[in-house]
């Protein structure tokens, strides 16, 4: 039997034990739940007692949700939980690094950091690559991410513009039926993307950049014919492309650009028959000299932790369900 082991975590005031032990002790529950032993929040400080490798542990999750703390993170339960998975897969390290990695500060102040080490890999792939496809659930950053690295790289004059598209796949890619002039058209569809944007820019300067031109939407209907040069161009919603809208669209990278196309293979909106154009290339494109692909699991979801379980279970639902079908047809042979 291991011999009793007391640490005692401090706090720099009441503001920050609140902010990490959560509103009602939220997140000192979750820590009590997962390691076995006892923890008592005495003002200043987090007393931990009992057995070495569960005290080590709890306190090691402690002292990294500290450590982002102290670099301007508000801590929510997806930071608690992660930080309890890495500890006990013995991969806090990765998580230390990740943690004091920060891509792009927003003009609200909020400093944009990877939350997973999904989003990690995924960040570093754009970096290295002209191309890159972010293949994975709602809730993985996938559009976000993309934007912030479009921005970073135009702040740091990498690139001269950013350009916004993404498959009309409700219209039919006939833009012409919808009201209005042509942004008024895509902003139905790109609104996603519109968002980030605002949220990283700030109000002000992204209606500079749009009325500059700095800022581009293209639809991907009219994307035909035009070498993209000196720019970022974002595919987002990808998995509703078709394979000739998808090989039209990469083949459209100029010198001095890069590509990031985002989507989500589980929800597919082409109709019946028309196989996805992202889903194609995932699989032609793999292994080729300057494309990235990086595929996000659940546990890379930065939603309400409900979400993550939601679509876990809706991708074990459509495994058990393609493994039924595959049965009935042996059987039916």
């Amino acid at each position: 039997m291991q011999q009793a082991l007391e640490k005692i975590v401090y706090f720099q005031d009441r503001s920050e034990a609140y902010a990490l032990l959560g509103a009602q002790d939220e997140f000192l529950q979750m820590l009590t739940e997962e390691f076995d032993c006892q923890m008592v929040s005495r003002g200043d400080r987090l007393e931990i007692l009992g057995e070495a490798v569960e005290v080590h542990g709890a306190a090691h999750v402690m002292e990294e949700l500290q450590y982002l703390y102290r670099q301007g993170t508000a801590i929510t339960s997806h930071e608690v939980s992660y930080s309890i998975m890495m500890v006990r897969r013995g991969e806090a390290e990765k998580l230390h690094a990740m943690f004091g990695e920060t891509i792009l500060v927003t003009a609200r102040g909020k400093q944009v950091r990877p939350k997973t080490l999904g989003q990690r890999l995924y960040l570093e792939t754009i970096r290295k690559n002209s191309v890159t496809l972010g293949i994975g659930p709602a809730g993985t950053g996938k559009t976000y991410l993309a934007v912030v690295m479009a921005v970073a790289a135009l702040r740091n004059k990498e690139v001269k513009r950013i350009i916004l598209t993404r498959p009309a796949v409700e219209a039919g890619e006939r833009l012409g039926f919808l009201p209005g002039d042509l942004q008024d058209k895509v902003d139905p569809y790109l609104r996603p993307l519109y968002d980030a944007l605002q949220d990283i820019l700030g109000m002000d300067a992204y209606q500079k950049l749009m009325a500059r031109g700095t800022i581009e939407i293209a639809p991907l209907a009219y994307m035909r014919g035009r070498t993209l040069s000196d720019a970022f161009v974002i595919l987002d919603e990808a998995q509703n492309t078709t394979t000739s809208q998808m090989k039209m669209f990469l083949t459209r990278l100029g010198f001095g650009s890069r590509m990031v196309v985002t989507g989500d293979l589980s929800q597919v909106d082409l109709s019946r028959g028309v196989s996805s154009g992202l889903r194609e290339a995932s699989k032609v494109l793999a292994g080729v000299k300057g494309i990235g692909i990086v595929r996000m699991a659940p546990v890379d979801v930065i939603r309400h932790d409900v979400v993550a379980r939601i679509v876990e279970a809706y991708g074990n639902y459509e495994a058990g369900k393609k493994s039924s079908e595959k049965v009935l047809e042996k059987q039916e042979k």
